[in-house]
Formats: structure tokens, sequence, C-alpha cells
């Protein structure tokens, strides 16, 4: 069962700071474990706000606008989708990442939201489903 963790917490580094290289050093090893024993599917860090973009419907038309999103209390920073047996897993496995978190970034603040994704059992379209897991495994990685 695939469980999407989203990390988030105050894009602004004057409280905390940027993340300590020893974060990073043990985030990687937790990456390396996990995708040796099956669990991690795909994970990744985002860019601040100021780089990004909202698209939203309003009165029927699409409005764009561009990062900052000052309005925001709290940004995504990163995620992970993970492939484990239950929520208590998923569970298990965002709390690891919390302690990285208060071990080597104590003045960090900030949360992990855990979700399921929708699975072939669910109702849902199966094309949907079969579309995300083709894209996950067989997308050639572009750089830039």
């Amino acid at each position: 069962m695939r469980h999407m963790m989203i990390v988030s917490g105050s894009e602004s580094f004057a409280a905390s700071g940027p993340p300590p290289p020893a974060l990073i050093e043990a985030i990687d090893r937790l990456v390396v474990e996990a995708t040796k024993n099956g669990t991690m599917v795909s994970f990744g860090g985002l860019k601040p706000s100021s780089s990004g973009a909202r698209l939203r419907i309003t009165n029927g038309k699409i409005i764009t606008t561009d990062g900052p999103f000052t309005e925001s209390k709290e940004v995504i920073g990163g995620f992970s989708i993970l492939d484990v047996a239950s929520k208590e897993e998923a569970l298990e496995e965002a709390r690891k990442l919390m302690e990285l978190h208060r071990a080597h970034w104590p003045n960090w603040h900030g949360e992990i939201e855990i979700r399921p994704m929708y699975e072939e059992e669910d109702d849902v379209r199966a094309t949907q489903i079969e579309g995300s897991r083709h894209f996950e495994q067989a997308r050639p990685r572009r750089r830039r």
C-alpha cells in the first residue's frame, strides 16, 4: 500500500537556519536503507515557493500566481512515496524521519502529513493508477 509523506514547515530559515549537513547525511542513509528494503518508491525536496507558481479557478477563470506565497504560514518542503503494508508502518517511517530532524536540526518546526494513495482495489479509474505506477517505474530521469 503506497503512502505519501508530505513534509512541511516554515519557508523562512530565519528561525531555524538552513538544514545542517548532518541532517542531509542522515536522511541520505535512511533513503539508502529504505530503497534497499523496498519501502522507498520516490522522494524529493522542493525549492522555495519563490521559484514556483499556483493555478486556481475562480469564477470560471484560471488564475496564475507566481511565488513567493507570503500568505502561507507553512509550505511543503519535500515528499516521499512509500510502499508499506499499513498506516502503522507509514507512521513508523515518518517517525524515523522526524527523529532525524529532532536530533540534527533542533530549531526546526514542522510536520509530516501521511496520506494513503489510491490502489487498484479502490473505486477509482484504473488508468489513473496504472499511469501513475508506469510513470514512476519507467520515466527516464531528466536533469536540467
